[in-house]
């Protein structure tokens, strides 16, 4: 043909079976073909380091339908006005939890070991069976031995087959805090706000200027217009009966599939009206995270964090990539919010990131302040994403838009009864308006014990590795590998025959990772790999 359409974007706008109709053998049934697609489904993720104070964070319902009123009282009550459309599954626990002496866990480092498996289930290598050890190698350069969830899905799912990661506050990541791998120890570097928005412009490659035809397409001109003169060429040919029939049935299915390539919201007017600007993006380099520096052409001020959220619902909305992690920094200090003192050792309950230390006077309100910041930065995504209309519903209830952290509570670094919540049902798939307690089900499972030291003006010794303000390591320990399976399935990914996802699967998925339980990781991938309890959680099911 003479005009070049971007294949991303035709791919996209048409679906598979628009593109190929006028090739199958057979399109008897056309009205079955004709019916306006289904939405995509989306997974965006919200990561965040270091825990929260847990005993404010969670809802004291941990099973059962959710009201307004059940998160008043919580870091979650930014998500009041969404409670209908809210899921959080409680009693689930992340993989590899360092401990002192090395009951559930390997022996590498706090984080390094917990952010490598977080999104692997896998080990990290080099192995340490040293707690307390400063090796280079293993403490701060250890890498695990698979790849993330985000590129398993996005093997399937996404256009080029990577996910679209972007770094919150533009820090580059380092084993201690990096969430994302295409491959065992390949770490995976994510955007800026910069790249992000050179890479989003248009959804055309970056740097490259826009051919005329995706152009036309961003702009919402029909795809029988832009590839006019190439079917009329095609007409003229000299071809059979039966294929002249494919070809008229074809221009007749793209009139009845709703014939734009690109969604017509997905144009400069939305990415303005989501502040989604040169000049913003410009700003937000400057901006610390919690500082409202940034003005909206359209709405309120927003920061640097909702420029890059915004950036995610923009990325969303053109469905240029159906899974997007959005990943907040380690070690910050939020100077935006008046704090001094970085994260890390504030979440110690110490005026450093050290072991040990005299309490930080008021660090507990210090914690919550951090904890409604990102409250209301997921709130923010969550509303951005609610307000564009999109097939019955919204762009929201066709995503699964999940705020997950690096663990429980920040001084005792525990990894089970992990904070976790979801919002949207990806189109229909999951329940919404309700507390699941997937480990036992109970109505009344802990929050935790967050407040139990480190009171206001009450000068202590904290000793970051007891464990105090976390929760039994009995309690709470479904494997959080169950519900990446459940994220799996809604969006559409396939297992081979033995579970794992497979591209060309046809099968659930039902496996995911190299272990399941926590104490599988001690000694570094020395013991088989085994997944004890195979499924998704069904207990999730829009229909359980």
């Amino acid at each position: 043909m003479a005009k070049r359409v971007n294949r991303r974007i035709f791919l996209r706008g048409l679906g598979g079976a628009c593109v190929a109709a006028p090739f199958l053998g057979s399109i008897l049934d056309r009205s079955v073909m004709a019916q306006p697609a289904t939405p995509p489904k989306r997974l965006i993720v919200m990561y965040t380091h270091y825990g929260c104070i847990t005993t404010r964070w969670f809802p004291k319902k941990s099973h059962g339908p959710l009201t307004a009123a059940d998160l008043e009282s919580t870091t979650l009550k930014h998500l009041a006005p969404y409670v209908d459309k809210l899921l959080m599954p409680r009693g689930i626990r992340a993989m590899n939890e360092w401990t002192a002496t090395m009951v559930r866990g390997q022996g590498n480092d706090h984080h390094t070991q917990v952010v490598g498996s977080y999104f692997t289930c896998h080990p990290v290598t080099p192995n340490s069976n040293d707690p307390f050890s400063f090796n280079q190698a293993t403490k701060f350069n250890a890498k695990p031995t698979g790849p993330s969830l985000d590129h398993v899905i996005a093997r399937q799912l996404s256009p080029q087959g990577t996910p679209l990661l972007l770094n919150t506050g533009g820090q580059n990541d380092n084993s201690q805090s990096a969430i994302s791998y295409s491959a065992a120890e390949t770490l995976f570097r994510g955007l800026d706000a910069q790249q992000a928005f050179s890479s989003l412009t248009g959804v055309f490659e970056a740097g490259k200027p826009p051919s005329p035809d995706t152009y036309a397409a961003m702009r919402g001109k029909s795809v029988l217009d832009i590839v006019k003169d190439d079917l009329q060429r095609l007409e003229r040919f000299d071809m059979s009966r039966a294929d002249k029939q494919k070809l008229a049935a074809w221009k007749e299915l793209l009139h009845s599939t709703g014939n734009v390539v690109a969604s017509a919201q997905c144009d400069t007017s939305l990415a303005t009206a989501l502040g989604v600007t040169q000049e913003n993006i410009d700003l937000a380099s400057t901006t610390p995270l919690g500082e409202d520096r940034l003005m909206q052409r359209i709405s309120d001020s927003l920061d640097g964090a909702d420029l890059y959220s915004n950036l995610a619902v923009l990325a969303a909305a053109c469905n240029a990539n159906p899974v997007i992690f959005l990943k907040y920094p380690g070690n910050y200090s939020f100077t935006g919010l008046g704090l001094t003192q970085e994260s890390e050792g504030l979440s110690s309950r110490l005026d450093s990131a050290g072991v040990q230390g005299p309490c930080v006077p008021g660090v507990i309100d210090m914690l919550l302040e951090i904890d409604d910041f990102y409250a209301r930065k997921f709130a923010h995504l969550v509303g951005q994403l609610n307000r564009i209309d999109e097939g019955d519903g919204t762009l929201l209830d066709n995503c699964a838009a999940v705020w997950l952290q690096e663990m429980s509570d920040g001084c005792a670094l525990n990894l089970n009864n992990l904070p976790i919540v979801q919002v949207g049902s990806a189109g229909g798939y999951f329940k919404t308006g309700w507390a699941v307690n997937v480990d036992d089900g109970s109505p009344d499972l802990t929050t935790g014990n967050s407040e139990i030291t480190c009171a206001e003006g009450a000068p202590q010794e904290v000793d970051g590795y007891s464990q105090e303000t976390g929760t039994d390591p009995s309690l709470a320990n479904a494997p959080i590998n169950k519900y990446y399976c459940s994220l799996m399935n809604a969006l559409g990914v396939k297992a081979g025959p033995d579970g794992f996802p497979a591209k060309g699967g046809s099968a659930p998925v039902t496996h995911f990772g190299m272990y399941d339980r926590t104490e599988d990781f001690i000694g570094g991938g020395t013991n088989p790999p085994t997944i004890h309890d195979p499924g998704e959680f069904t207990e999730l099911r829009a229909n359980s």
